[in-house]
């Protein structure tokens, strides 16, 4: 499909239905192959194989209510007592990371209040740590490894 600024690993494609689809180990089922999609599937296994996060505390298209609208993250981590850790919001490769892109996942903090923000388009990962007390973000050179959320 696409090259990434990411890891490869041995994805599971095929067609069903007359479409491309891909297997997300996380839910375990197979979705629609898009652009988008294969970003998040090679960031997830960047994370669980390089960054060691544990696949169980990893978590795809997760639902919120903001100020009573649904809306979806598309990836939450975990800390090992339940609490939401980090945001990841992805978007296809040929999107820039913008400003707005950084506006829709603060809001879902607004909801979750996570330690850690991510943006990715596959080829560029931006992350950032929240600094609630001083009510400002400061972005990091590198995603941390689980150990070090």
């Amino acid at each position: 499909m696409f090259a990434l600024n990411l890891p490869q690993y041995p994805i599971k494609v095929t067609k069903r239905g007359g479409r491309t689809v891909v297997f997300d180990e996380l839910r375990r089922k197979y979705v629609a192959l898009t652009p988008e999609e294969w970003v998040r599937q090679h960031f997830v296994h960047y994370l669980i194989n390089q960054k060691h996060y544990p696949a169980g505390l990893v978590a795809n298209e997760i639902s919120l209510n903001l100020n009573g609208t649904a809306k979806r993250c598309d990836t939450v981590v975990y800390g090992r007592q339940a609490q939401p850790r980090v945001i990841v919001e992805y978007k296809a490769p040929h999107i820039e990371i913008t400003q707005k892109v950084f506006g829709q996942i603060s809001r879902y903090n607004l909801v979750l209040r996570v330690d850690y923000l991510i943006v990715s388009n596959g080829l560029q990962h931006f992350c950032c740590r929240m600094d609630y007390a001083q009510n400002t973000c400061l972005f990091l050179p590198d995603i941390p490894n689980y150990e070090d959320l």
